[in-house]
């Protein structure tokens, strides 16, 4: 086991190495595309943060969420914490994946690019939302009585910029309509149903995604409301803007990219592949694998006589 790491590492090291630059390249590309996607977050962060100064607590709304589902309560509120931290950090870890093994179908760099851009487009129609209408917040540290449900003024820009970090990202109240939570989930769901390759992780993300929805409710920190939109929402989002982005390209086929080592397994392929070549006289296509029979000088193709030397040229 130990002389199999052994052997295996430098080949890591290269593939990882080589991965790396043809990341590096695309990224001074499209740098521009992923630093607005990775701004609009602290706008997005901002424009939340500024709708808490509006917020006014009351009676917290009737909701069927919260007459079916039973309430997680403040110490088990948590919950619905882990579970969106582990669907962000395994999607992170996911997407990272094509410097560590051969199979893969995206480069990261522009995978993210299109994440951000379906995330972008939901956190401004979200801002749009709470800014319109200020629903009295739900969670606990937004009813009336607490510290944190009503902000005083702001003594300085400077407070506002730095969003009272991080107490401030998580305490928040009136960013309501629609779930930013659900926002994230959704987006990396669809995105490992359209990229990933295991359909057995991609009907566990989904079951994931109902079950983070469900916690959200039961831990009091949306309406259901919330829940349904961003369910709509962002789906309908991701659907009209994935026509008009233009696709990935394809990097299922490593042979296709000299860029990264070939295993032997891939090299013999590649060897047959040729050999194929060299006996059919075509050009590697699947959809071009004909059978030919030699017959009398002439080569039978589907049905069809053609002379050997013009076979050749093909």
């Amino acid at each position: 086991m130990t002389l199999y790491v052994a052997r295996e590492a430098p080949k890591l090291w290269r593939r990882i190495c080589m991965e790396m630059k043809v990341e590096i390249s695309i990224l001074a590309e499209k740098w521009k595309l992923l630093l607005a996607g990775l701004v609009f977050q602290y706008i997005h962060g901002l424009a939340a943060r500024g709708v808490h100064y509006l917020h006014r607590p009351g009676p917290v709304l009737q909701d069927v969420g919260f007459i079916l589902l039973p309430e997680l309560g403040q110490d088990k509120a948590y919950i619905s914490e882990a579970v969106f931290t582990f669907v962000f950090l395994s999607f992170l870890l996911w997407s990272l994946y094509p410097f560590f093994f051969q199979s893969r179908r995206f480069h990261t760099v522009l995978l993210w690019c299109r994440v951000l851009t379906f995330l972008v487009a939901s956190q401004i129609l979200r801002i749009f939302s709470f800014y319109s209408t200020q629903l009295p917040g739900p969670n606990y540290h937004c009813h009336e009585g607490s510290k944190l449900a009503r902000l005083p003024p702001p003594n300085s820009v400077l407070e506002v910029l730095l969003l009272n970090f991080p107490r401030g990202v998580f305490y928040g109240c009136g960013d309501l309509i629609f779930s930013s939570h659900m926002i994230f989930s959704l987006v990396f769901v669809r995105a490992y149903q359209k990229y990933g390759t295991r359909r057995c992780i991609k009907q566990l993300a989904w079951l994931i995604a109902v079950i983070q929805s469900l916690l959200i409710i039961a831990s009091h920190k949306h309406y259901t409301v919330d829940i349904v939109i961003a369910w709509y929402t962002v789906n309908l989002v991701v659907f009209f803007l994935d026509k008009k982005l233009p696709e990935l390209p394809d990097r299922t086929n490593a042979s296709l990219s000299p860029l990264l080592p070939l295993n032997s397994k891939e090299k013999e392929s590649k060897t047959k592949e040729e050999h194929h070549i060299l006996l059919n006289g075509n050009s590697g296509d699947a959809t071009d694998w004909r059978q030919r029979t030699l017959v009398n000088g002439k080569i039978l193709e589907n049905g069809h006589a053609v002379h050997g030397d013009l076979a050749m040229k093909v």
